[in-house]
This record gives C-alpha cells, structure tokens and sequence, in this order.
C-alpha cells in the first residue's frame, strides 16, 4: 500500500507514466498548479507547495524506488514538480492575481529555464545528479536546477523583455 501510494506522489499522479519525455510532462503537469498557487496565494503559496513537495518527494522517491536498482527511473517526476515550483518562487509575487500574455510568457519561460537547467546539469544540479545516490539526491538536484531557472527568471522578468 505505501508503494502504491509512493508511485502516485513520485509520478506526480501519474504525469510521469508518459511515454515519452516524462521529465517534460512532470514539469508541463506542474504549471497549473503553478498559476492557481501563484495567483490565489502568491509568494506564499508557491514557497509553502515547493517546501511541501520537496518533504512529501523525498520518502515518496524512497518507498516507489525501494528495492530497485535505479533509483531515479524517468516515470519518478516529483522532484520535477519540486523544482518547477521553486523556479517561480522570485516572481510569484508579481504573478498574484494575474492572468495575462505577460502570465502565460513567464510561466512558458520559467518552465523552459527549468528544463533547460535539469538537462544540462551545471554545477551544483551534477553534482547532486552524481554524487548523492538516495531519494534525497534524486529531489536535490531538481532543486538546484529550479533555483538556477528562478535567478534567471527574474533577471529577465525584471529587464525591459516584460514591458509590454
């Protein structure tokens, strides 16, 4: 029962069983909750779910891992989810109640800086993709790349891109 449990929160409720590109689907999945967070809640609410996420992904990776090999199969997305969260964190302010083209073009960015972060995997975001072999590893490196694509964001948010 805890397995089974574990595998919907690791798959992100099932966005990571996609055939193709799980990691992409994990994060696209994310973006809803993303924009009702961020635009009921704001800072707050982004944080808190990042927060929650990243305490809730850390066993759930545990117990839908147990036993296997790979501890990071590509159907395991919430770490993906995680990050996605945290890239939103610096700008989720200004996304409080907004439902703009400028919404929809941060949040578009926000999950292509994300992906583009955890595919490359500089730094900090390798070192824990290498380095830490656990459940807490698997999140970790997400974050890394999450808070890469958030420095990023809100540069560009903050530049005169997102005057229009």
């Amino acid at each position: 029962m805890i397995k089974k449990i574990s595998l919907i929160i690791a798959t992100f409720f099932g966005a990571g069983l996609a055939k193709k590109a799980p990691g992409t689907m994990g994060s696209l999945a994310t973006l809803p909750l993303a924009f009702v967070l961020a635009y009921y809640f704001g800072f707050n609410g982004i944080v808190y779910a990042a927060f929650i996420t990243f305490a809730i992904g850390v066993p759930a990776v545990y117990f839908a891992t147990k036993g296997e090999k790979n501890k990071d199969p590509g159907k395991i997305v919430i770490d993906e989810t995680a990050g996605q969260l945290i890239c939103f964190i610096l700008v989720a302010q200004n996304l409080y109640q907004q439902a703009t083209l400028k919404t929809l073009v941060v949040y578009l960015l926000g999950f292509a800086l994300f992906r583009a972060f955890d595919i490359v995997k500089i730094g900090p975001v390798k070192w824990a993709d290498t380095k830490i072999k656990n459940a807490f590893g698997v999140m970790l490196d997400d974050v890394f790349a999450g808070l890469f694509a958030a420095i990023v964001l809100v540069l560009l948010y903050k530049t005169s891109i997102f005057n229009f």
